[in-house]
């Protein structure tokens, strides 16, 4: 069964820095502690990561994942649709750059997870709830950070 969830926070970063830090995806191994590797299947016109191989650290083992980018909201927005996945059927998302003053933006972070294999409703809401917040966390680490 597939459940959106929600979460929003405030960095201390422009949008356009946030956007940055999001859309290099080969960076991602340095700053998102369960991002193992990341592989950059595909790219768009424009030279940005189309299509793009994951491989994390999920439920205490290794899956992967490929996702596909919509940049069609872009800079406001970063979307995508999960195309392949070992663990999960569905893993869309977007983040939504909301500028919120004195330099700072409000990141909206979605996503819609069917996993594969079912899994109580409580240990579920637990996953998305650590997964979502851990990546905002880090990723505000990683803007209001140094460099």
């Amino acid at each position: 069964m597939e459940e959106q969830v929600t979460e929003r926070m405030i960095i201390r970063g422009t949008p356009e820095h946030c956007y940055r830090v999001l859309t290099a995806f080969e960076a991602y191994p340095e700053w998102a502690a369960d991002i193992k590797s990341v592989s950059i299947d595909e790219r768009d016109a424009d030279g940005r990561a189309a299509q793009v191989t994951f491989r994390a650290a999920a439920f205490g083992r290794s899956t992967s994942y490929t996702l596909r980018y919509d940049y069609s909201g872009a800079p406001g927005e970063l979307s995508w649709i999960q195309t392949n996945g070992d663990l999960t059927r569905r893993l869309d998302g977007s983040y939504e750059l909301i500028p919120s003053g004195d330099g700072g933006t409000e990141i909206a972070y979605r996503l819609v997870v069917d996993l594969k294999v079912p899994l109580p409703g409580f240990v579920k809401r637990r996953a998305e709830g650590r997964i979502m917040g851990t990546a905002l966390k880090e990723l505000k680490v990683r803007v209001e950070g140094p460099g």
